[in-house]
């Protein structure tokens, strides 16, 4: 079959590798339906973090199930499924207490979503199976299997709620679809930075109400302006950057929590601007797996439509023009077709 390879930083091709098989007898095969790439795949692109080259790359997948394992009785050949972008038990403590992230057997795709297949472990506790989907559902779908259920993590961990004024920090795909989380929330009034066009006008059609292109302390006085001197109820960070936790921290209310999903690559943050003004610090890696049930319910009732991230479409043959336009920011998030 066909995957992504990561050659080195900037440097990204597809080869002929191996077909996955059943390693262990709780494995599945899904055959991809869909692929894309993600935000945080950009941090090895760009060489932001060390690998071992030639790397296979991508964490995010829908598709329909081709085989499986003697031990596997909840999903069966044939099924339309969606996951986390890791696999786990959904037993354990962790996992019960709903925090997937941190299964005690969990792993991560070390071969790679952005393929024709992937084999899956721990299949019945990792996979969700969506009935019939219609084909126009698949983006939204595939949306869930992370960026969607990382926006809503965050909107969870800020406790945003009812009435309340929600300030987003970033206007990549996750923090658009933080924008989502919030408003089914019940937020009342979502702020969101950015400074694009394409990406303004998706977050207000998801629900934002005021678009700022201010950023760091700025963003954090144009917000205090907008809410009569109060700040933000809850904040959801985003990107992972020191310079965004901190516009975070500076833009919550005193008392209020930040929700932070930006993958923090080398990040290390001064606390005492968060124990000053008694701001809450709260998120890490999405538990996608505990929120995939409710999200793909939202988005079979037509209620969300988090597939519209997916700006640009390319085939998997065109990988790394897709990791281009993300760097370039000429696209928002590139969904490729297998």
């Amino acid at each position: 079959m066909r995957a992504t390879l990561l050659n080195g930083p900037g440097d990204i091709s597809v080869a002929e590798v191996e077909d996955p098989r059943i390693v262990e007898p709780t494995d599945a095969v899904v055959r991809l339906s869909l692929s894309c790439v993600c935000g945080s795949d950009l941090h090895n692109y760009r060489g932001r973090r060390q690998f071992k080259a030639p790397q296979r790359i991508g964490h995010e997948f829908c598709g329909v199930v081709s085989e499986v394992g003697d031990r596997v009785t909840q999903v069966k050949v044939g099924d339309f499924v969606v996951g986390p972008f890791f696999s786990c038990c959904n037993k354990c403590d962790n996992c019960r207490a709903g925090f997937q992230s941190a299964c005690r057997t969990v792993q991560m795709f070390a071969d790679g979503c952005q393929a024709e297949s992937l084999r899956v472990p721990q299949a019945d506790g990792t996979l969700v199976t969506v009935a019939d989907p219609a084909p126009e559902l698949i983006p939204s779908l595939l949306a869930c299997s992370d960026v969607m259920g990382t926006g809503w993590h965050a909107a969870k961990m800020a406790n945003v709620g009812p009435g309340q004024t929600v300030a987003v920090v970033g206007d990549g795909a996750v923090g658009l679809c933080g924008v989502i989380a919030a408003k089914q929330l019940g937020a009342e009034r979502i702020i969101i930075s950015s400074r694009y066009a394409d990406r303004s006008a998706l977050a207000r059609d998801f629900g934002a109400t005021d678009v700022l292109t201010e950023r760091g302390e700025e963003f954090a006085d144009r917000v205090r302006e907008l809410t009569d001197g109060r700040g933000a109820d809850a904040v959801l960070e985003c990107v992972g950057t020191e310079q965004a936790l901190l516009q975070a921290c500076a833009t919550a209310r005193p008392g209020s929590i930040v929700g932070f999903v930006g993958v923090p690559v080398g990040v290390k943050v001064e606390l005492e601007p968060f124990f000053r003004r008694n701001i809450g610090l709260r998120g890490g890696m999405a538990p996608v797996r505990e929120y995939l049930p409710e999200l793909i319910e939202l988005v079979r009732a037509g209620t969300i439509d988090p597939g519209r991230v997916f700006d640009v479409t390319m085939p998997l043959a065109e990988v790394a023009e897709a990791y281009k336009a993300m760097d370039e920011r000429r696209a928002i998030k590139v969904a490729l077709t297998v």
